[in-house]
């Protein structure tokens, strides 16, 4: 009991975190500019990751995704963590590290979150219009798991592969229709 009271907590505090986080990024940025694109990028045609699929939110450019990792999903049930980039291009990024899946057993708040190596390949970067000007961000993330899955993420709960960020796809054409 003790355990999913804590898990409960941390989820709603992370939330609370991402919901502050993009509150102030919306008010400091004005016009929805990336609030860390990395100054070491290579080309200003690269594409980002938008963490959490928020394209308003924090843009990352090959990220580590130390500590508790970078959430992939807009719902803090996936997150990346300790990535080690093998390519990043205009096109597509390649990258090996921990996939960190929420179980959602009995459900997301409680469920157990699984640590699970993963290749993960980024790749269909649209153009994000920006006051700061245009930038690229992923869209679709494919998953390969070379030890498996856990059993617990078999079958109906595997986990969506390849996974579309249809969210930032509709947001992209959003912010350049104007």
């Amino acid at each position: 009991m003790l355990t999913t009271n804590v898990r409960g907590a941390r989820r709603v505090a992370g939330w609370a975190g991402v919901v502050c986080a993009a509150l102030l990024a919306t008010a400091c940025n004005g016009q929805g500019s990336p609030t860390s694109m990395g100054s070491d990028a290579p080309n200003p045609s690269a594409a980002y990751l938008a963490q959490g699929q928020d394209i308003h939110g924090k843009l990352l450019f090959m990220p580590a995704c130390n500590g508790f990792g970078c959430a992939l999903s807009g719902d803090s049930t996936t997150f990346l963590s300790k990535m080690t980039w093998k390519s990043w291009s205009d096109t597509q990024a390649l990258g090996t590290g921990i996939d960190k899946i929420d179980g959602c057993d009995p459900n997301c708040a409680a469920g157990p979150v699984y640590s699970v190596a993963a290749v993960v390949t980024l790749s269909n970067p649209v153009k994000v219009c920006y006051s700061s000007g245009p930038h690229r961000v992923w869209t679709k993330v494919s998953f390969k798991f070379p030890h498996g899955l856990p059993k617990a993420l078999r079958g109906d709960s595997a986990p969506q592969n390849p996974w579309v960020f249809s969210s930032v796809i509709t947001a992209a054409k959003q912010s350049c229709a104007s």
